[in-house]
C-alpha cells in the first residue's frame, strides 16, 4: 500500500473539486476495526470498512523537517454508556493503526491506491461522558516515539546472544554460526594499552 501519490490521485487532487475521505485500521485485542468517514459499509483491498460519518474525527496528521514522534488522536462520538467497558476492553495497547487517504473521481468511484497517511501504535483510550452519549479518544503514536524510550541493553556476551538468531536470519547466516565478539569486554574494561612509545615500567601490560 504505496505512500506515494499515483498519477490518477495527484489528478484528482489538483481537481477543481476534491472528492476524498479517510480510512483508518485499528487493531484491537480480538479482531482489527476498519472505519471510514462516509456512510455506510464500503470495501477495500478485501476489507470491509464501516462508515462512521460525522461521528468520527482524526485530528490533522502533520510531518516535519525533523526527526520527531507526531502522533494523532482518533475520536468517536456518540457512544452508549453500554459501550464503555467493551471499548476500554479491546483496545490494545501498542496495536497497529493506519488511516489512508482516498480519493473519488466525478462519478464516486474509488480510485485505486489510497495513500498511506499514518501508522502507528494505539495508546490508551480516554473517554468523556456526555450524559446520554459518550466520546472516546485514542492516541496514536507514531513509531519514532521508540526513539525516546531508554536503553537497557548492554555490551555483553549474555546479551548479545538475545538477538543473535535474529540476526543470523537477518543475514541470511547458517543458525550454526557463532559469534562471542563480546565474551572480551570484561577484559577490556581492567586492560591498560599503551599508544605509541610504551613507558618503562613492570606493571606495563
Amino acid at each position: 500500500m504505496p505512500r506515494t501519490m499515483t498519477v490518477a490521485i495527484e489528478k484528482a487532487l489538483s481537481a477543481r473539486v476534491v472528492r476524498c475521505a479517510l480510512l483508518a485500521q485499528l487493531e484491537l485485542a480480538n479482531e482489527s476495526l476498519y472505519l471510514w468517514t462516509g456512510i455506510g459499509p464500503m470495501t477495500w483491498n478485501d476489507l470491509t470498512f464501516t462508515g462512521i460519518g460525522s461521528l468520527g474525527k482524526i485530528s490533522p496528521i502533520s510531518e516535519g523537517s525533523t526527526v520527531e514522534a507526531r502522533g494523532i488522536t482518533l475520536t468517536l462520538d456518540g457512544l452508549s454508556a453500554n459501550n464503555i467497558d467493551e471499548i476500554l476492553n479491546d483496545v490494545r495497547i501498542l496495536g497497529d493503526a493506519q488511516v489512508w487517504l482516498a480519493l473519488y473521481d466525478e462519478n464516486f468511484s474509488l480510485i485505486p491506491d489510497p495513500i498511506l497517511s499514518f501508522k502507528g501504535l494505539l495508546d490508551r483510550p480516554s473517554l468523556t461522558d456526555g450524559g446520554g452519549t459518550c466520546s472516546c479518544a485514542i492516541t496514536a503514536e507514531n513509531v519514532l516515539v521508540d526513539l525516546n524510550r531508554a536503553c537497557y541493553r548492554r555490551f555483553t556476551a549474555d546479551d548479545q546472544q538475545l538477538d543473535l538468531a535474529d540476526t543470523l536470519k537477518t543475514l541470511g547466516l547458517p543458525a550454526s554460526t557463532v559469534d562471542t565478539g563480546f565474551r572480551f569486554v570484561p577484559g577490556v574494561q581492567e586492560r591498560i594499552t599503551f599508544w605509541g612509545v610504551t613507558p618503562s615500567s613492570s606493571n606495563n601490560v
